[in-house]
């Protein structure tokens, strides 16, 4: 087996495309294509399924990577150990995140982390959803539930809580409410019902009565803004709501706490670009811990 093939499998799984990963590589296609050909051929199995909209591993292709990731790892080791810079990351690095989280507070960070390591293409994924880090849609991800299952490893980043919030304008509109009781009066943002992928999500449950969304929004982000807009009430972040002033924060003992967790497939348990990131969320989320 030419073991040069490791890199070019690593880039295709990483970049979900061949394209993208010749590109990275600075490649041709034809010559990536046949770099993955002979490995195939190398290991008798076939590592990707392609399609038009880019390729996934296959369940052989899933197995193959941990070990990969691991020889990588390992490569990576021994180059520090001859004396390469301690603490000097490269590849990329893809990050996925929920889209309040990932947008109003990660995004402006990530420039800290390219000047803590400039060898990294970071790539940030902040989406309304679940992802799958075993098919690569990203390398790491905040979750707002804890997995049950699956080869994960995990740590909690932080607590953070929301609360009801409306605009200011709004208020000028309309009544606040005085109690728990009084909201049913008011129009309710919160997410499409259908769309909620996790029961953290689910906020309307931990009230004494029953609130009917009138406003749905799939995303803590579009959610933010309709508030703002002065739509109605919602349930927002607290670090995402507290420093903008045409928001008010009604019925503060209405405090939903919830939980971010970083997750990481097991086989990166001793990548460099993981353990990187790990370092960054705690550090960033913790300079920042009391606006959770």
């Amino acid at each position: 087996m030419n073991w040069e093939n490791l890199k070019y499998f690593l880039a295709v799984a990483r970049e979900g495309q061949f394209l993208a990963a010749a590109r990275r590589m600075k490649v041709g296609q034809a010559t990536l294509n046949r770099r993955i050909s002979a490995l195939e051929d190398d290991l008798g199995a076939k590592l990707f399924e392609r399609s038009t909209s880019g390729c996934v591993l296959t369940p052989t292709g899933l197995d193959f990577l941990s070990h990969a990731e691991r020889v990588e790892a390992e490569a990576l080791r021994m180059q520090r150990s001859r004396g390469r810079r301690q603490g000097e990351v490269e590849g990329v690095l893809r990050i996925g995140a929920p889209d309040g989280f990932g947008v109003a507070f990660l995004a402006g960070k990530l420039g800290r982390l390219k000047q803590r390591h400039p060898g990294l293409v970071v790539q940030l994924v902040p989406v309304p959803r679940a992802f799958s880090l075993a098919q690569r849609e990203a390398d790491i991800a905040v979750t707002v539930s804890r997995p049950a299952r699956g080869r994960l490893l995990m740590k909690k980043l932080t607590d953070y809580s929301l609360g009801l919030y409306a605009a200011r304008d709004y208020l000028a509109r309309a009544d606040a409410p005085k109690d728990v009781q009084a909201l049913i009066d008011h129009p309710h943002i919160g997410y499409v019902e259908d769309l909620i992928y996790a029961p953290e999500l689910d906020f309307s449950r931990e009230l004494p009565i029953s609130w009917p969304v009138s406003i749905e929004v799939s995303g803590a982000l579009g959610q933010f803004e309709a508030v703002r807009s002065g739509a109605g009430i919602g349930f927002l972040h607290r670090f995402m709501a507290e420093p903008v002033p045409e928001l008010v924060r009604l019925l503060p003992e209405v405090n939903i706490a919830r939980s971010y967790w970083t997750v990481w497939h097991e086989s990166l348990r001793d990548s460099a670009r993981i353990q990187a990131a790990v370092a960054f969320l705690d550090d960033v989320v913790g300079e920042a811990r009391s606006a959770f």
